[in-house]
């Protein structure tokens, strides 16, 4: 035992640390905040934080006017009076007049030949509405829209602007 006792005293341990960096402090401090680092500035150039910085400018976005016409012109279509489709015994009119924003003064005229076409076509839309089509101010712009689509089609060559309501009563 004691040749034992003096085997164990003659072998030392040193635990002396190792010279350099290891794997996990090297990832800890050197590649991870690099990495930190480069993700960062990719997240803030594609954000476009780094615009101004790197000297680039905001594209300069042209806005497309619509040419303001010196003198609107309108035309007044006559009033129209139409049952809506209702699904009870009881019957429910619509009252609606209408004016016409026209492109050009030439217009007018051309329009008053093709009227008939016109009338029909809104007379035929008007008839298939119900009265909840015609609820709200979002109701309201659906049929301006749609009159729209209508008139530009029955009047081809003929651009209509808008559709004004001026009278509009549901009974």
């Amino acid at each position: 035992m004691a040749d034992q006792a003096v085997a164990s005293d003659d072998v030392e341990i040193e635990a002396t640390p190792k010279a350099g960096m290891n794997g996990k402090k090297l990832v800890l401090f050197i590649i991870l905040p690099i990495l930190l680092l480069v993700g960062g500035l990719a997240g803030a150039f594609i954000a476009g934080l780094l615009d101004p910085l790197l000297g680039k400018s905001e594209p300069v976005v042209e806005e497309e006017v619509a040419p303001v016409a010196s003198k609107a012109v309108f035309y007044d279509l006559p009033e129209m009076l139409v049952n809506l489709n209702s699904s009870g015994r009881k019957n429910t009119y619509l009252k609606i007049s209408i004016s016409l924003e026209l492109a050009r003064e030439e217009d007018r005229a051309e329009l008053a030949t093709l009227l008939p076409r016109v009338v029909d076509n809104f007379q035929v839309y008007l008839r298939e509405l119900r009265i909840e089509d015609l609820r709200g101010s979002a109701g309201l712009q659906r049929l301006r829209e749609e009159l729209l689509i209508r008139v530009n089609t029955a009047a081809q060559p003929i651009e209509v602007r808008d559709v004004l309501f001026k009278e509009m009563l549901v009974q």
